[in-house]
């Protein structure tokens, strides 16, 4: 199963722990299964089939290109970090 770290916004969904570990293939499926356990958390992570404006996924240390249809592998640890703006 992949690692989930949720962040702080996110934590109410899940009050035992902010690290969570969810099977998936790829985003999406990792994300529905999010969804399963904490009925409510996909709409905050996904908006017409796309990750959330302001939302970036990190898997495995690296922030994906790929959106939904990113790999996840067993092992992965996966991110969900607010966007950072400003100069």
């Amino acid at each position: 199963m992949a690692i989930v770290y949720l962040p702080y916004k996110l934590r109410h969904f899940s009050i035992e722990s902010n690290v969570i570990d969810v099977e998936g293939k790829n985003l999406k499926e990792l994300i529905n299964n999010l969804e399963k356990l904490f009925p409510g958390i996909k709409s905050e992570l996904v908006e017409n089939e796309k990750l959330k404006p302001g939302l970036s996924a990190v898997i495995d240390g690296r922030t994906t290109r790929l959106g939904l249809i990113h790999k996840i592998n067993e092992n992965s640890e996966v991110h969900f970090l607010p966007a950072i703006a400003g100069g």
